[in-house]
């Protein structure tokens, strides 16, 4: 049976900063409505969503130049040109995550009840933001011969190869962002310890984001049978159960 392709000559780069935009607003938005659900002071959320969108446009472009160090040493220019897609979104969860947490102490606020709050808008803005990964063709998947196959052929496209059915992997992360807002919704009032629903997302994407990156082409640097990135989500997964399970009190 030969894969029904979705042929993509008409999606380009161009969109992949609105994406990005919107799943910024996406999850800061929703963020905002938790926060209030919480009574955590709304306030502060402007200075932390700044903190954060900085940490993370500079973290995920910092991490995508040092995997392709030859190439930016011949172009750096290049380097600043992050619109055009070329972001690794482990090197923005780490710097954004920790300037966020710095803005929140500066504020004096408790840490571990924001995270929870904050949790399922980061999953609603993996959601929208792979979108763009999918309109700019990063992040772009292996050969594939399943039904679902999608091959790029417009020529500013980022995946390689075009013209090819190639794994929707952008779609994969996105559709495994949407399942897991829904159970961060569903379990919100259940999971009360302060700290456990941010727990709970980061086994969710961790487990998620390492099984889809088999099915990734992407060079992501290395490290024996894994990727990189692979070895970013092995910290975040026992980061995640850390927080779900301790039952002692978590310095915020």
């Amino acid at each position: 049976m030969h894969p029904v392709l979705i042929d993509l000559g008409f999606v380009t780069v161009h969109t992949y900063g609105v994406f990005i935009a919107l799943a910024f607003l996406g999850g800061v938005g929703w963020t905002w409505r938790e926060a209030r659900r919480r009574g955590l002071p709304v306030d502060c959320i402007p200075d932390v969503a700044f903190a954060v969108f900085v940490g993370a446009l500079v973290g995920a472009r910092v991490l995508y130049v040092l995997l392709y160090p030859s190439y930016f040493l011949e172009h750096p220019l290049e380097i600043l040109q992050f619109w055009e897609g070329g972001m690794v979104f482990s090197g923005g969860a780490m710097l954004g995550g920790w300037l966020g947490w710095r803005a929140a102490r500066r504020r004096k606020q408790p840490v571990l009840p924001w995270l929870d709050a904050v949790a399922p808008g980061l999953a609603l803005g993996e959601t929208i933001g792979r979108l763009g990964c999918f309109s700019a063709g990063c992040c772009y998947g292996q050969l594939c011969g399943m039904p679902w196959a999608v091959t790029f052929t417009d020529p500013h496209s980022l995946a390689v190869p075009l013209n090819m059915p190639l794994h929707p992997t952008q779609l994969y992360h996105s559709l495994s962002g949407l399942l897991a807002f829904g159970i961060l919704l569903a379990l919100r009032d259940r999971l009360t310890r302060p700290g456990s629903l941010m727990g709970l997302f980061l086994v969710l994407f961790s487990l998620s984001r390492f099984g889809v990156e088999f099915f990734r082409a992407d060079f992501r640097g290395q490290l024996g049978p894994f990727s990189v990135t692979q070895g970013v989500y092995a910290l975040f997964l026992g980061l995640g159960l850390f927080l779900m399970t301790n039952k002692r009190s978590v310095r915020s």
